[in-house]
């Protein structure tokens, strides 16, 4: 592993830890009830994980639908509209322990699917996920579609640590724990053959955040005064990019270790790549 991939190896599981660091809850079975739970983290991680210290920014938002019906959760969505305008899907590449979990499944010895035309149309999925279940289904039906019929991170952090230690909560699992249990085996498999599979295809919250591609303030992007259009950085990209810093990237940065001409760059808050390479050309 090389040095700048290990560093953000660090970060994420820094931020698994810091998301999840009410360590007592896993061991009693209750679910962490303290002031900073009012608070969302970033990355996909569920409010009712034993250990969560903070609420997960998806529950948060179709927990605020069905309790408002027909109005705008603002400060829920505010947060989300400054956290998209500051790190956009840098979130994924770094701030996420389900995009983590996915990564380290993905090293496990096994035939890989690549990425094709098939994955970048299946991609397309996870934004009717977020307008579906995410947005819709709680308004028009008052409950959290996505957490209760999809979201693998909720059983595996939640659902899974809980009925292990709870006798009385295990009792009460049925068909749609069955349900939700199956859907996390599929995820799971899948992330071991397919990279970041969730994230590609079902993730709404990777959804709601690459709409900020453009204009976040964090990631990469491309000088196209360098660009050689090789699309080296492009083969070697796991994700269904078209090119590094659009809607379907992560904002990892590896691909800078593979352009030649170092034309991926990561984005500066004083100046802009355009502005850099003009006045390296004299334009």
């Amino acid at each position: 592993m090389k040095f700048k991939e290990r560093k953000r190896r660090i970060l994420q599981v820094a931020c698994a830890l810091v998301y999840n660091c009410h360590l007592p809850g896993f061991f009693h079975g209750r679910i962490y009830q303290g002031a900073s739970k009012s608070i969302c983290v970033p990355g996909l991680n569920c409010y009712s994980c034993p250990g969560a210290v903070a609420s997960c920014p998806v529950g948060s938002l179709q927990t605020a639908l069905v309790s408002a019906r027909y109005k705008i959760p603002c400060y829920i969505v505010g947060l989300l509209l400054l956290a998209g305008v500051i790190f956009g899907r840098v979130i994924c590449g770094y701030l996420c322990p389900f995009g983590l979990l996915q990564e380290l499944l993905y090293r496990i010895p096994s035939p890989k699917i690549r990425k094709g035309r098939w994955s970048r149309r299946l991609s397309l999925l996870k934004y009717g996920i977020l307008i579906g279940f995410v947005v819709l289904f709680p308004i028009l039906f008052a409950a959290p579609g996505f957490c209760k019929y999809l979201c693998p991170a909720g059983t595996l952090e939640a659902g899974l640590p809980l009925t292990a230690v709870n006798f009385a909560l295990r009792r009460l699992t049925g068909v749609l724990f069955t349900w939700k249990t199956a859907v996390l085996a599929v995820v799971l498999v899948s992330a071991v053959l397919i990279f970041r599979s969730f994230c590609r295809f079902l993730c709404p919250l990777g959804a709601f955040y690459s709409l900020f591609h453009k204009i976040a303030c964090l990631g990469v992007e491309v000088d196209k005064n360098r660009c050689t259009s090789c699309r080296a950085c492009v083969k070697f990209c796991k994700m269904d990019v078209q090119m590094p810093g659009d809607r379907e990237c992560i904002q990892c940065g590896e691909c800078r270790n593979i352009c030649q001409e170092q034309a991926v760059v990561w984005k500066t808050f004083r100046n802009p790549v355009s502005e850099k390479s003009n006045r390296r050309t004299g334009e």
